[in-house]
């Protein structure tokens, strides 16, 4: 699997040519005022899955279509762990910027927005689980910094913070970026009921990363007593 991930840099240009139109599309959509960014994003998050998968498959690259495919399940997921901690934990808040909202809490375009980050780290990281893990740690970093500028989502509650993000997060979604690139290894050449109950089983992995993270960080006191 590793060397198959690991395409020849002049063979990638559409699919590198995907991600720039993402953050050209982004870049746009997120310039509008509310409610037009709500679905501006929406509009560009669901276009650049479409067009990674249409571009990995007219293209040849069957190892990096198979990846999106697993990574777009994953996403769809992935509003189970954000609804948790926005709705039940208290610890995320998503700015009411226009466009489709699964139950006022969460922006539907959340189902399609976990794609390019963890496409981005599992792909770089030639699919070993480990650099999978340290990449998404860098890249999904690097979100949470720049979210709440734009309006996308903003830690709330009680938790420790660094530059304002939220430091439990980082180790949860390294946790994540290490499970998706072993289910993904595990799967990818499995029928697809399996691969949609592996990425199900990935973001209730996160989930309970998240939770612990949160707890062991922010709540736990680490006190023996007797």
């Amino acid at each position: 699997m590793n060397s198959s991930l690991r395409t020849p840099g002049r063979r990638l240009g559409p699919v590198l040519g995907v991600h720039v139109a993402l953050l050209a599309g982004g870049a746009v959509a997120l310039s509008l005022d509310a409610p037009a960014q709500g679905w501006g994003v929406f509009v560009c998050v669901v276009a650049y899955v479409v067009a990674l998968l249409a571009v990995c498959r007219t293209t040849g690259h069957r190892e990096l279509r198979a990846l999106a495919g697993f990574l777009a399940l994953v996403s769809v997921f992935q509003v189970l762990p954000d609804w948790v901690l926005a709705d039940l934990v208290g610890t995320l808040h998503f700015p009411d910027r226009g466009g489709p909202r699964v139950d006022d809490v969460i922006p539907l375009a959340m189902a399609a927005m976990w794609v390019a980050p963890l496409f981005a780290a599992v792909a770089l990281s030639g699919g070993r689980p480990g650099r999978a893990a340290v990449l998404a740690g860098v890249i999904f970093s690097g979100t949470e910094l720049l979210a709440p500028t734009f309006g996308l989502w903003e830690p709330t509650g009680d938790t420790h913070r660094l530059l304002g993000v939220a430091v439990y997060v980082v180790p949860a979604e390294m946790a994540l970026g290490w499970a998706t690139a072993t289910a993904f290894r595990v799967v990818r050449k499995s029928r697809w009921p399996l691969r949609v109950a592996a990425a199900f089983a990935v973001s209730t992995f996160y989930l309970g990363a998240l939770v612990l993270a949160h707890f062991l960080i922010d709540v736990a006191g680490w006190r023996i007593t007797g």
